[in-house]
Parts: structure tokens; C-alpha cells; sequence
């Protein structure tokens, strides 16, 4: 294999993590570097609460994953309500359909080995359910949608060129995908993953070189739940959006998906943890200033978002 890393540079992919940390030559339309993504606005209550606070600290907020519970616990007059709202402060928004791994009669994957074995939908019955699911919302307007599954998005991209779904369905691939590496982020993007969210715990030598090797934005953990690492990465954000521009920085403290983003939490409950959430993005935008004014926020609003209809 002596002609190894010449035959990985023909493939496009680096032949080492870049420890050498170039600058990314990449941007978002709008010239901006990074954006800044919510995770958990799971009703419309959370929503207002969002934007009442964005509006308060001036954060432009980019995109929600919103329904994180599931958005099957959504009516459709409060999936109508809660597009309606993104519409007019023109957020992309990414919903989180269901069913999904855990939340249906398979439970190899809540079980300690099981945890390795991937968040993959079982069996057709259950992708169809998620497919409509996603009927469901896009009949709400929404134009954005979380997959943790590659077989899935694989599916997503088939039925967008048929024309079964529109083509200006966006797909982001979770982080429960499991990509670490440049090939699995080059697979997820040939795939039709039009946003990449790799392991939330790569270092910056790590993201540089799947920068290297896709177009598409990459969303990157600043701050995650205590059960998947804890860990707060603030002050290395204007580094980051330094060498993986274009990217969307993620903010989701707490102490387990599992607990923040049951359905029955009370409305109080999840605009506590929003009005925390736009907190710490004011925070992380303070800092980048301060460590590389260079490194320019996105306006608010883009063209190229998915912005309810």
C-alpha cells in the first residue's frame, strides 16, 4: 500500500487529519461563516419564548430542530401554528418525525451492547410510518427534516427526484448516524444529506479534514447533554467556524436527551430551558468576536434556508 495516500488525495479525501488547521475557503451564501442552531423547541409556546428571547439579547437564530419528542405529539392545527409562527421570523426549521429506534416495540438498541448496533429504523413498516410522519408536517408547511438512518435518507432522495416529496425538502443527518471520518461525511453528502452532523466530540484536526471533503455545512456541537459528554466547547468556536465554514454551532446542555425532550414536560419547562439555550448562544457570538472578529454570524433569515411555506 505504498501508493496509499496518493490514491486517498485522487479519492478528494486527505490523507491525515489536517494538524495544520487551514482555513476553510468555504462560507454560507450570505458570506457568513457560521449560524446558530436551537435544538429542543418542541411546541409552539417554546417558539415565542425563542424568538421573544432572540429579539431581547439581539442572537439571530438560524434554524430549530424542533419535536425532538416526536412530532406525532403535535396536533395539526398546532403543527400549522408553529410553521406559521417560523414562517414570519423566517427560521428554518428541522423537524424530528417519528416513529424512531426506542420509541416502538424493539428495545435491543436501550440495552448496553445494543447501544453499538445504530438508530436505524426496523423493518418497512416503520420507515413508512415515518414517511408519513413527514407527510404529515409537510402538509404543516415544514420543509426540514432530521434522519438518523442512511438507508433512509437514501429513500428521501430517491422519492425527491420522483417527485413524491418536493425537491426543496432539506435532510440533515443526525448525529446518531455515528460519522466520524471524511468518507462516512462524503457518503452522507452522495447520499443527498443537504446539512452533516458529525460526532459531537472530533477535534478541530478532525473537522478541518471533513471539511476538506464536503461542500455541505457541517452542524458541530458547542455544548451537549451530560449523558452524551457534557462537554462545553465554547471558546474553541471561532476557531472551529474558522476551519469548518460553513457550519450551524449546536447548543443542547442538560442532563439527557431522554429527559429534556419528553413529550409531557410542562410548557415552563421547556421555555426555561430555550430562555438557557439563547443564553449561552449570546455567550459563544461574545466570544468569537472577542477571539477572531474576522469570523462573521450569519444574518438572520437567509435565502437558502428551509423556511416553512
Amino acid at each position: 500500500m505504498k501508493d496509499l495516500e496518493h490514491a486517498l488525495e485522487e479519492l478528494g479525501l486527505p490523507a491525515h487529519d489536517n494538524n495544520h488547521l487551514p482555513s476553510s475557503p468555504r462560507s454560507f451564501p450570505d458570506g457568513g461563516h457560521y449560524r446558530i442552531e436551537i435544538s429542543g423547541v418542541e411546541r409552539v409556546s417554546s417558539l415565542e419564548t425563542l424568538i421573544a428571547e432572540s429579539e431581547r439579547r439581539q442572537v439571530p437564530v438560524h434554524r430549530i430542530i424542533a419535536t425532538v419528542g416526536g412530532a406525532t405529539y403535535l396536533t395539526r392545527s398546532e403543527l400549522r401554528d408553529f410553521a406559521a409562527l417560523a414562517r414570519e421570523q423566517r427560521i428554518e426549521v428541522v423537524m424530528t418525525p417519528g416513529p424512531r429506534r426506542a420509541w416502538d416495540s424493539g428495545r435491543q438498541i436501550a440495552t448496553k451492547e445494543g447501544l453499538v448496533s445504530g438508530m436505524r429504523l426496523r423493518g418497512m413498516d416503520s420507515v413508512r410510518y415515518w414517511l408519513k410522519d413527514i407527510e404529515r408536517c409537510m402538509e404543516a408547511g415544514f420543509r426540514g427534516f432530521l434522519v438518523a438512518d442512511e438507508g433512509v435518507l437514501w429513500l428521501v432522495n430517491q422519492l425527491r427526484h420522483k417527485g413524491v416529496i418536493p425537491e426543496d425538502v432539506i435532510m440533515k443527518l443526525s448525529v446518531f448516524a455515528g460519522q466520524a471520518n471524511p468518507m462516512g461525511a462524503r457518503v452522507a453528502q452522495q447520499l443527498g444529506a443537504n446539512t452533516f452532523n458529525p460526532l459531537a466530540d472530533l477535534s478541530l484536526p478532525m473537522l478541518s479534514a471533513i471539511r476538506s471533503s464536503i461542500e455541505i455545512p457541517m452542524d458541530i456541537y458547542l455544548c451537549l447533554v451530560n449523558a452524551m459528554g457534557g462537554f462545553v466547547r465554547f471558546y474553541e468556536a471561532a476557531e472551529i467556524a474558522r476551519v469548518a465554514a460553513p457550519c450551524y454551532f449546536k447548543i443542547e446542555p442538560g442532563p439527557s436527551e431522554e429527559v429534556i425532550y419528553a413529550p409531557w414536560n410542562s410548557d415552563s419547562y421547556h421555555a426555561d430551558m430555550i430562555r438557557d439555550r439563547m443564553r449561552d448562544a449570546e455567550i459563544v457570538m461574545e466570544l468569537i468576536e472577542k477571539e477572531n472578529p474576522d469570523i462573521r454570524c450569519s444574518p438572520a433569515g437567509g435565502v437558502d434556508l428551509a423556511i416553512p411555506r
